[in-house]
């Protein structure tokens, strides 16, 4: 490996051609030149058709549905770069997969997350770009660098345009205990105060919402989250923040838009006003609602992989 590829490559899977694609327009250059195919028995096939012999190689891919397929695509597209003599190899994952499974939560659980970590950082990746983490510790469960960006700072920029700075009236909202130092942050950044939906959760995907932590009568409330996967802890909280807090208005935001099963149907449902999440997933024909907007991280994405190539901090990024 050497510290520094002698000139940016860009390529990209199947799961989110289109953020690469935006994310190379951002930057001025092209996407390379590769394609990733399944034969019949749905093995990955791949086709490497320029050279990265000493070059900075960043694989664009996020492990969203279907996990495994993508998650498979990724590291074949490693070792085809790494059997190349790339210079460096960064994985740029706007979505991790398996990342909910962080922990054993019970006996004889695996860790997937810590798996899925050593698969890629086995296969030859020299680096990790993500953004948004379900469990922040995962950075931890790799032996190479991990770079976790932070949508915040997007969904900051939106709503202070759509409400100004320290607005009053409006307020950010914890969906759950679990997801209030991420909220009070956000928060921060806005200079709103901060309410928390307590809730029990009963059995996965299912929730059933106790109180709310915070006074939220007659105000714009904004729940903010890392991820929408089915909706229902989102709607639920949505819906104990108008009918038990009394809330006006319930806007919500979110990085990741798995949207699986019963999703858009309970959003449209919802007393959300309007969804707010980003394109580390791609959006699909199938779970399009007039409730969501999506916001790009193409021009973020772009600049970080940059700051990689250039070997410059991070850190403007998170401000």
């Amino acid at each position: 490996m050497i510290s520094h590829g002698k000139d940016i490559k860009i390529f990209s899977g199947n799961s989110n051609r289109t953020l690469a694609e935006a994310i190379c327009r951002n930057m001025g250059t092209r996407l390379g030149d590769m394609s990733v195919s399944h034969f019949s028995d749905g093995e990955v096939s791949l086709s490497l058709y320029e050279t990265v012999r000493g070059s900075d190689v960043f694989l664009v891919q996020s492990t969203c549905a279907p996990v495994n397929d993508n998650l498979m695509e990724l590291l074949v597209m490693i070792d085809a770069c790494r059997r190349a003599s790339a210079g460096r190899i960064t994985a740029v994952m706007p979505y991790f997969g398996y990342a909910r499974q962080d922990r054993k939560a019970k006996s004889h659980d695996p860790i997937s997350a810590k798996l899925v970590a050593n698969l890629i950082t086995s296969a030859g990746a020299d680096r990790v770009l993500t953004m948004d983490l379900h469990a922040p510790q995962i950075q931890g469960f790799f032996d190479i660098p991990v770079d976790n960006l932070a949508g915040a700072p997007i969904f900051a920029e939106y709503y202070s345009h759509k409400f100004g700075e320290n607005a009053p009236g409006v307020m950010v909202v914890s969906p759950d205990v679990g997801s209030v130092a991420r909220a009070r942050n956000f928060a921060h950044r806005l200079g709103l105060s901060l309410a928390i939906v307590d809730k029990r959760r009963e059995r996965a995907n299912q929730s059933e919402v106790m109180n709310i932590i915070g006074q939220v009568r007659d105000m714009d409330v904004i729940l903010f989250d890392d991820m929408v996967d089915t909706a229902g802890s989102l709607c639920g909280a949505a819906k104990a923040l108008v009918e038990i807090g009394g809330a006006k208005n319930v806007y919500a935001c979110a990085s990741h838009a798995v949207l699986s099963g019963p999703a858009i149907e309970r959003i449209n449902d919802s007393y959300i006003h309007e969804l707010v999440l980003l394109d580390s997933i791609p959006e699909i024909e199938s779970k399009k609602s007039d409730k969501i907007k999506f916001l790009s991280i193409a021009p973020m994405f772009a600049e970080a992989i940059d700051r990689v190539y250039e070997e410059v901090s991070m850190s403007t990024l998170y401000k």
